[in-house]
């Protein structure tokens, strides 16, 4: 499904099912060098399960049009341009490191647009090392590499990813060189928006909707404890909070798909 926002196109994968109004909708957002593929296993289960699904590539990676936002305040509000040109009164945000602060921060300025809040892989603040940021810039692959180590806890993962024993590291380098080789700078510019980001508490105390993190307890890239001050802030606003961990590295959608699957369908069920 393809989409004008902001003035440029934009591709959001849709599950293989057409786009039902009468549904309710899960918008799911990527991490830094990514795009919708690593949902794949579940948007598609949500699509199939009465959901509309906006699984998008976000601007300047893969199939769609523009320029890498430059801040997580930007890319929010990409998200809300996204949801008026698809024409939501309301949906589901459900974000992976980078897209969960994307996430946080549109539920924030959304409010009662945004029904639930899925946070994967997340942390406040979202610190990137001053070597691997500038290694982003000056030699990207270097650093594409690095982060394939830190953000895998396995070689090869378990059924209902793309088959028993994919290889996820190669599947991770594979991906991160198409995005590289559709715009250069998506990989700087993803890590410094995160770097750079400090609403995160207070974006979490503003939200009017219940937020689920799923956390991984191998992840070197977001571990878990770098969660616990978006975790606390929202239980000290009084907000509905759920955490779930999985005993997986950064990639929770890929290294423990079916974990993460039910985790999420579970809480969209509340």
């Amino acid at each position: 499904m393809k989409l004008t926002v902001l003035g440029h196109e934009t591709y959001c994968y849709t599950g293989g099912k057409p786009f039902n109004a009468a549904q309710p909708t899960a918008i799911f957002i990527h991490g830094v060098l990514n795009d919708h593929s690593v949902w794949i296993l579940q948007s598609r289960y949500l699509a199939h399960h009465g959901w509309n699904v906006l699984c998008v590539d976000l601007p300047g990676h893969c199939r769609s049009a523009g320029e890498v936002p430059e801040s997580v305040e930007a890319a929010a509000q990409f998200v809300a341009a996204l949801m008026d040109a698809a024409g939501l009164e309301r949906a589901a945000l459900i974000g992976h490191s980078w897209g969960s602060l994307i996430a946080l921060q549109a539920a924030a300025d959304l409010q009662a647009r945004i029904s639930h809040l899925v946070l994967v892989g997340t942390a406040s603040p979202m610190k990137v090392s001053p070597a691997l940021l500038e290694s982003s810039r000056t030699d990207p692959l270097v650093a594409l590499k690095m982060i394939q180590v830190f953000s895998r806890s396995t070689l090869a993962a378990g059924p209902s990813l793309l088959g028993p024993g994919t290889w996820v590291y190669g599947v991770g380098m594979a991906l991160g060189k198409r995005v590289l080789a559709h715009n250069p700078q998506a990989f700087y510019l993803g890590f410094k928006a995160c770097d750079s980001y400090t609403g995160g508490p207070e974006a979490m105390a503003q939200i009017s909707c219940p937020a689920l993190f799923v956390l991984g307890a191998q992840d070197q890239m977001t571990p878990a404890k770098a969660a616990q001050a978006l975790v606390q802030a929202a239980k000290d606003a009084g907000k509905q909070v759920q955490v779930v961990n999985v005993a997986v590295g950064h990639h929770q959608m890929a290294e423990s798909p079916e974990d993460t699957l039910a985790a999420i369908t579970g809480f969209l069920k509340r």
